[in-house]
């Protein structure tokens, strides 16, 4: 599918814009669009043209191309994988908590955020902007950094030792960071491409030549989505107030103070989700919609567990402070 194909639904309706210039090239178009939607530096010229071309940019990066479908393939196949592992987890531990793997093998080489998986997460991302057939990193990589955000946030590291439980929870939390700065690294030549793709038009004075009406935005004004933002930084600190609690204690860090770091992360998580969702819907396409609103069904999944744990240890506690009072009143 070229890239004309692929954006149609996007750019319907843009018959002025440089979009629909490139689409009546051909194969020469589809080349243009290309390198447009992964340009990493663009470069502002002095223009004479103050009143239709107040604004002139090209592209001055180089697209080395995409890899081949079979790799799309791959990444597709390992977050299917991913996401069965993290749904099939949350499972179990609605139906028995603490499920700790299956058939012997430890939860933690199974799931995303796991020391196995990771790093294969953080490969995908990093090489990501080469990946634009079968599962498109560009469009479809935030699903992908929300799996691992959920992941991270439902279930934790077990290790014997506080030194190995320290060094696989830094490595999780360096995972996280990195794997929002891969994301930023794809999403953001994307998304600033597709704005320069709607609201400009070719000045003709090279492939990549845009005239534009108002400056060129980091990531375009119409998506808001970033992989480095407040919901991966709050995972950081929840992910950073386990690592306390574990190796110093309890009293160094109370359990509420963690609790409510967890669950400010899950709220953002939440809200990236439902934002995803309805940024999908509204662009069209019926494969992002069904990636982003099974990952959000998911990540509403880990709340309600959550929630539901949270509502038997609060209903356990007031049971026992009744048991109390009773067994204190019939003394008295």
């Amino acid at each position: 599918m070229s890239y004309d194909q692929m954006l149609s639904p996007l750019l319907e309706g843009r018959s002025s814009s440089a979009w629909a210039s490139s689409s009546q090239l051909g194969l020469g178009g589809d080349a243009v669009t290309r390198q447009i939607l992964k340009c990493t530096r663009w470069q502002l010229e002095e223009t004479t043209d103050f009143v239709t071309c107040p604004y002139h940019y090209y592209c001055d990066s180089s697209y080395p191309g995409d890899y081949p479908s079979a790799v799309g393939g791959l990444v597709a196949a390992f977050a299917a994988y991913c996401f069965a592992a993290a749904l099939a987890f949350t499972v179990l531990d609605l139906v028995r908590s603490g499920a700790a793997g299956v058939r012997g093998i430890k939860r933690k080489y199974l799931v995303p955020s796991g020391p196995f998986l990771l790093p294969l997460v953080l490969l995908a991302l990093a090489k990501g902007q080469r990946v634009n057939a079968v599962f498109p990193l560009a469009q479809l990589g935030p699903a992908l950094l929300l799996l691992l955000q959920a992941s991270a946030l439902a279930f934790r590291n077990e290790a014997d030792g506080d030194i190995r439980y320290a060094v696989l929870e830094a490595s999780t939390v360096s995972g996280v960071l990195h794997a929002s700065l891969y994301l930023d690294a794809v999403v953001l030549p994307y998304y600033t491409g597709l704005e320069a793709l709607r609201w400009s038009r070719f000045s003709g004075e090279c492939a990549s030549c845009l005239c534009r009406m108002e400056p060129l935005v980091v990531g375009g004004t119409a998506m808001r989505y970033r992989g480095l933002s407040k919901t991966a930084l709050a995972i950081i600190f929840a992910l950073c107030s386990r690592m306390v609690c574990r190796i110093y204690g309890e009293e160094r860090l109370s359990a509420w103070t963690r609790s409510a770091l967890e669950g400010v992360g899950w709220v953002f998580v939440a809200a990236d989700a439902v934002y995803l969702v309805g940024w999908v819907s509204a662009e069209g396409g019926a494969v992002g919609v069904a990636a982003y609103g099974m990952v959000a069904g998911l990540v509403f999944l880990c709340v309600f567990g959550k929630v539901y744990r949270f509502l038997a240890w609060a209903e356990s506690r007031q049971s026992q402070w009744k048991s109390s009072l009773c067994c204190h009143s019939s003394n008295v």
